[in-house]
């Protein structure tokens, strides 16, 4: 049995519409088994909601300050305080 692979799709005038490639062969009968897709922020309490987006807004404020670093910079200075 070959390794199974994760599809997202969907429901489009009652069919299942699957946007992703995929290296089937043409016709391979397929067996769908639905899953619920859960919002990462579903098991959020109001208040963890709340500090979430003051803490997004804090960072968006800092980018828009310039008070920032692009992503390489940041590694290096990590790497330079390893013993």
């Amino acid at each position: 049995m070959e390794a199974m692979q994760s599809l997202k799709a969907v429901v489009r005038n009652g069919r299942f519409v699957v946007d992703e490639p995929t290296e089937l062969p043409e016709g391979t009968e397929v067996e769908l088994q639905l899953t619920k897709v859960a919002s990462p922020w579903a098991d959020l309490t109001a208040e963890e909601r709340t500090e979430l987006e003051a803490e997004i807004e804090e960072g968006a404020a800092d980018f828009q300050r310039g008070d920032h670093m692009d992503a390489r910079t940041f590694l290096d200075q990590l790497r330079a305080k390893r013993p």
